[in-house]
């Protein structure tokens, strides 16, 4: 994932708005900032104060996922507010099961635009280069 001088602006107001370590930040659709393990709550704020308040300031739509070590806990936190009933991961496969066709939908995107920057990500990370939604 390469960082641009507009990502990087964006990654310092939002540590300095929010006082909270971003990991990683992308564009997708809007922008999404991977914060550092424990920081998920204190990134949102109060209310979601801190989220609206950068909603406001740039003008785009926000996400924040919480980086956690465990690709399930990870992948959980960046599906998030989906609920995902189950999740198996074995030979770098991660299989994810909703319990709804609107979640999976959701979950997959437009021509798969949301699972492809999943796999992204997930390939980034942990090296996972297979995600599919059951």
């Amino acid at each position: 994932m390469k960082l641009n001088l507009e990502l990087i602006q964006y990654i310092n107001l939002f540590e300095k708005i929010t006082k909270t370590k971003v990991k990683n930040c992308f564009y997708d659709n809007r922008l999404v900032f991977i914060v550092e393990t424990g920081q998920g709550r204190k990134a949102v704020g109060k209310n979601a104060f801190n989220v609206q308040k950068i909603t406001r300031l740039i003008n785009k739509k926000i996400k924040i996922v919480e980086y956690n070590p465990d690709p399930v806990k990870f992948i959980n936190s960046f599906a998030s507010p989906i609920a995902i009933e189950s999740v198996n991961f074995s030979d770098n496969v991660i299989n994810l099961k909703v319990k709804t066709a609107k979640d999976k939908g959701i979950l997959i995107g437009r021509n798969g635009h949301n699972l492809n920057n999943i796999k992204k990500i997930m390939d980034y990370y942990f090296k996972i280069k297979e995600v599919r939604v059951l």
